[in-house]
């Protein structure tokens, strides 16, 4: 697809912006948590991580080399899955407290897989080779 490695590009910024915005509540502690900020809670910042995935794979969008294309398939699948196993996380009951989700956590996940959607759909131009016959 012509427009693929933009879209990548997009979502990515995407998926960073969303690393800020709230991806749960927990009534019990009446706090939010982000990606970036536990609000509260034992979880860390997986945030982090999030965004370096995406950072690197926005390089690796705009780098015009198969190399770079076939190490992005690689990269957006580890974010995938490290994507899964926040939404999973943090979505999880414990000690009787069930947490709400967020639009945050919703545009991080979706926005994962369509960067790796967009991966395997990457803009590279064909060169057809001639043979020299006899």
């Amino acid at each position: 697809m012509k427009y693929s490695q933009w879209f990548g590009v997009a979502f990515a910024v995407a998926v960073v912006v969303a690393c800020y915005l709230p991806w749960m509540q927990v009534p019990v502690l009446q706090s939010i948590a982000t990606g970036m900020d536990s609000g509260g809670t034992n979880m860390g910042r997986p945030g982090k991580l999030t965004i370096f995935f995406c950072v690197l794979a926005a390089v690796l969008f705009v780098f015009p080399k198969l190399w770079a294309k076939r190490a992005n398939i690689i990269l957006c699948a580890l974010a995938v899955a490290w994507a899964v196993r926040n939404f999973l996380l943090y979505a999880r009951c414990e000690m009787g407290a069930c947490p709400e989700r967020k639009y945050g956590i919703y545009i991080m996940f979706f926005g994962t897989l369509l960067i790796f959607l967009a991966t395997l759909f990457p803009d590279t131009a064909v060169k057809e080779i001639k043979h020299r016959g006899k």
